[in-house]
């Protein structure tokens, strides 16, 4: 009961200390504002990806070919998505320079509520009951998992053994993923491309924030140039999975697994190997646990119970706005 209240007391403290900073209202717009470029973006590219599938009447769903990016690069609402994802990572990264990530973390997470609004009026699969409660689950165990990690976690440097722990995790990870896609692409389930992907991004977050942090301290050597190559290698991988999940799920389904196991990936990575959170007590690494478990528990209940999932599996005669019955097209 001592432990519960100290740490409550602990969290309300740091909490109440974050607002006192004005710049928030700045970060906070930038935070939203990026949730909305990435709902839309992600949508468009999804669309683009399935026009693309139809109009050369081949199926993506076992991995994208060099004919499918070279028409997508045609299509512009493929284009079109890619451009609003980047202006999702510009206004990410600037709300983090006026906010911290206690604020602007837990705020991406909002694109999954508005891309499943969005992807619901697209594609004429409204949101169940189940479908809805899988979201909630999302959205409201990243708040709290990401919430602990920006309360308790410390900033230290990497030093170049853990830098080259990282490294060879990401390069089993890599092998791992593609060893695995070889043998199962031609009949894998949409989970496979969105774990895969974010599992991915959570490196690429954690090599992009160490090459900023060495280029700083001016701490430049041959460690940090593998780290810019794995970061390059973890994000041309992690995209070409996310394009390839376009094929085979619906863009919420997506969403959903990038914000809640690329952030919950770069924490782990901070937690195990950085020792982020050394000095963290108890309760913080029990809320770790079940704020985890909640989060990963909504992405696995979503791909089972999303409505456009559960109609294409029993072939209804639902309308598809790649088919041509939707409201846009490019």
């Amino acid at each position: 009961m001592v432990l519960a209240g100290a740490f409550a007391s602990d969290v309300t403290d740091q909490v109440v200390g974050v607002f006192k900073d004005p710049a928030i209202l700045i970060g906070i717009p930038l935070a939203l504002l990026g949730a909305v470029f990435m709902s839309f973006g992600a949508q468009y590219q999804h669309h683009g990806v399935h026009k693309v599938e139809v109009l050369t009447g081949t199926s993506g769903s076992s991995g994208l070919t060099l004919r499918h990016f070279l028409n997508l690069v045609r299509r512009p609402s493929w284009v079109f998505g890619t451009l609003m994802l980047g202006a999702a990572v510009v206004c990410q990264l600037a709300a983090l320079a006026f906010a911290p990530l206690i604020l602007v973390q837990p705020l991406g997470a909002i694109s999954l509520v508005i891309t499943t609004l969005l992807n619901a009026k697209a594609s004429g699969h409204k949101p169940t009951g189940k479908s809805v409660r899988a979201i909630i689950a999302c959205v409201g165990g990243i708040f709290v998992f990401v919430t602990i990690a920006a309360l308790f976690a410390t900033d230290t440097p990497v030093s170049d053994r853990q830098l080259i722990i990282i490294l060879a995790l990401l390069l089993v990870v890599l092998i791992t993923l593609v060893t695995v896609w070889l043998l199962v692409r031609k009949k894998a389930h949409p989970l496979f491309y969105i774990v895969a992907s974010g599992v991915l991004y959570g490196f690429v977050a954690t090599f992009a924030k160490t090459i900023i942090t060495r280029i700083q301290s001016q701490d430049i050597n041959w460690l940090t140039i593998l780290c810019a190559v794995g970061l390059v290698a973890a994000f041309a991988v992690g995209a070409y999975f996310v394009q390839t999940a376009y094929a085979v799920g619906p863009p919420d389904l997506v969403i959903a697994g990038l914000t809640v196991i690329d952030p919950l990936v770069a924490v782990v990575i901070g937690l195990t190997v950085l020792q982020e959170a050394a000095t963290a007590p108890l309760g913080a690494f029990i809320g770790f646990a079940a704020a985890g478990l909640v989060a990963v528990y909504g992405v696995f209940s979503l791909a089972r119970n999303h409505p456009e999932v559960l109609s294409n599996s029993q072939e209804l005669p639902i309308p598809r706005w790649h088919d041509g019955d939707g409201p846009a097209r490019d």
